[in-house]
């Protein structure tokens, strides 16, 4: 059997930064594993210790600095790694959705998995619909939002339970071959271990261009394209009060007395 557990380098971002055209400066920009993906890497790693003949693969889509990242999920005990990555998607400033799930399929196409596991959503963008947009492109069947999972390798079914609004969970059957997208708490992920990160480094990481997937720049051009960046605008100023105990109690109790808050 085989898992394949697709992961994302996310980018944070100081309290204080500033822009650099369409994007953040990279100065200001922190970069990690996303965290929903934390807990799929988690989730494929258990899977792998319950059963014998379970191969873990993950993918990601980034630049060489991504490879970081990845080998984070190879440290936590996923067998090999994938890194996608051409200088047509260097060039824009956003990978939308509908590419990725091109990119995804003409890896899941060439790995065959029986089980595609991906975060609810990213950190950064948000979107929240590579997976099932992956499932749907693939023809596999999917569920989103799990929390808890059982997987009978023998009759090829994975019960799954979903988080649905108002708090109702509902619990299904998946046919596998499937994409399921998890949810944050459905486990506890594993810190990566100084073994782990060692092993990590001789673990198989391989690379691919547009062209070994069979691509070209046209099946990854953007249906989203982001025109304009700014920072938001705060609702109200704050004020900063500096110096001594007294001298800020002092300056606190002239601003509340101008505002009429105070004893009458």
């Amino acid at each position: 059997m085989k898992v394949l557990v697709t992961v994302k380098e996310v980018a944070e971002v100081d309290d204080d930064f500033e822009l650099d055209g369409l994007g953040v400066a990279e100065e200001y920009l922190e970069y990690d594993l996303n965290e929903w993906d934390e807990y799929a890497v988690e989730e494929a790693a258990r899977l792998a210790e319950a059963g014998d003949d379970v191969e873990t693969v993950s993918v990601t889509v980034g630049p060489q600095r991504s490879e970081e990242t990845i080998r984070m999920a190879l440290a936590k005990g996923v067998d090999r790694a994938v890194r996608v990555w051409d200088d047509a998607l260097a060039e824009g400033p956003l990978l939308d959705v509908a590419a990725k799930v091109r990119l995804l399929s003409a890896v899941v196409a060439a790995e065959e998995p029986d089980l595609v596991l991906t975060g609810v959503q990213a950190s950064d963008d948000g979107f929240g619909a590579t997976g099932v947009a992956l499932a749907e492109a693939l023809g596999y069947e999917w569920a989103a939002v799990v929390n808890d999972l059982e997987l009978d390798r023998e009759a090829g079914v994975a019960t799954v339970h979903r988080e649905l609004e108002g708090g109702v969970e509902e619990v299904t059957e998946v046919d596998l071959p499937a994409v399921l997208t998890i949810q944050t708490g459905i486990n506890e992920p594993r810190y990566a271990s100084l073994r782990g990160i060692r092993s990590a480094q001789s673990k198989e990481l391989a690379v691919s261009d547009l062209a070994d997937l069979g691509l070209t720049p046209s099946d990854v051009d953007p249906s989203v394209v982001l025109t304009d960046v700014a920072e938001p605008e705060s609702e109200s100023d704050a004020t900063l009060f500096e110096g001594d105990a007294d001298e800020v109690a002092g300056e606190l109790a002239a601003v509340l007395r101008e505002k009429g808050v105070g004893a009458e």
